[in-house]
């Protein structure tokens, strides 16, 4: 079992989301080709003894190295990328995220994004849920993050951005292309920015054998910056994205750029949990997101409820004194916790 997160007063940083208010679809398809190439003769079912080929990261940095040793909910921040897919694990999940079903679903787009892929749940894309619902992948993951975490919830398994070389020369229309312009080595293929979510791990679905660039680049208080190289085809990377300012350095040559991020939250229920809803809300079909998020909550505050009853019933058998301020501090923090449920599931109109 990974190690507990240890408690903080460190205030969590806001969440930029997309301009829109509402999910909005692509107005641009992707290439048939890419649709057709992503077809497999035989659809087949998660096996992490066949499809997992997981190797440890050469190194895991620390928060402290990035001035942050007072942030988040472990000590650890961001691997180097590791390997943990086999190629047919990644042609599996391939069909199913350009499957008609989960285009004609699943598609979205923001100023974030030009075409993504979200909520594709378990009966569209089988294969891809039972990935991240495996507890010999999450075991990994846990290790690696530095504490036991979890799926966030159903609707946020498997994330995928889509970035498309045009075949055309770019117009002043906005396009999926990922083409960099001359001299520009750092351009950013996402601004600047802070995930909604403790943890993501981050698959490179593409071949990026021609690809030269798309590091994680991520800015220290003090400003500077520090890069972490990106993952190959069916290698990972796990950072702790809430709490660190980063962003993904666009990658010069290769037709696409295919990445998977699945969110996590912790194990735990008593750990803190600063989940926001501000990165993805517009990006979501709130009808399937809103009731996951809901009970997701609901378990973690049901549990935590049960955890102080616990305390309670040994408090009393053991004749200590009941303990006011301590009490009344638990129950503003689940006030507060209770409150951000508010804050975040707003009606759109």
């Amino acid at each position: 079992m990974a190690p507990a997160a240890l408690v903080s007063t460190y205030t969590p940083p806001p969440v930029s989301g997309p301009k829109t208010k509402k999910a909005t679809r692509p107005t641009k398809r992707l290439p048939q080709s890419l649709i057709e190439g992503a077809k497999v003769p035989q659809k087949r079912t998660f096996d992490p003894s066949e499809h997992l080929v997981y190797q440890p990261p050469e190194k895991i940095h620390k928060m402290a190295d990035f001035g942050l040793e007072k942030a988040g909910i472990s000590p650890n921040a961001i691997s180097e990328p590791f390997r943990l897919f086999t190629a047919e694990a990644i042609s599996q999940m391939r069909a199913e995220i350009f499957s008609e079903p989960v285009l004609k679903d699943c598609q979205y787009a923001s100023d974030f994004c030009a075409s993504m892929v979200r909520g594709m749940g378990h009966k569209r894309a089988p294969f891809t849920y039972d990935v991240w619902k495996s507890p010999e992948l999450l075991s990994k993951i846990s290790a690696i993050a530095g504490i036991d975490l979890i799926p966030a919830f159903d609707y946020e398994i498997a994330n995928i951005n889509v970035a498309i070389k045009d075949d055309e020369p770019p117009s002043s229309q906005a396009s999926n292309s990922s083409t960099k312009p001359p001299g520009d080595d750092d351009a950013p293929a996402f601004a600047w920015h802070y995930d909604s979510f403790p943890f993501v791990c981050v698959v490179m679905l593409s071949d990026c054998t021609s690809m030269v660039g798309g590091e994680t680049a991520i800015k220290l208080p003090n400003g500077t910056i520090k890069k972490v190289r990106g993952p190959a085809q069916g290698y990972a990377v796990v950072m702790q994205g809430r709490y660190l300012e980063h962003q993904a350095l666009k990658a010069l040559g290769g037709r696409e750029r295919i990445t998977m991020v699945t969110p996590f939250r912790p194990k735990d229920a008593e750990v803190r949990d600063e989940i926001l809803l501000t990165g993805t809300r517009a990006i979501s079909n709130l009808e399937e997101m809103y009731p996951q998020y809901f009970e997701y909550r609901m378990e973690v505050l049901e549990e935590r409820v049960r955890a102080q009853r616990k305390r309670e019933r040994e408090r009393d058998l053991t004749g200590r004194p009941f303990n006011v301020e301590e009490t009344r501090k638990w129950v503003e923090e689940q006030r507060d916790f209770l409150d951000s449920i508010l804050n975040e599931m707003i009606v759109v109109e």
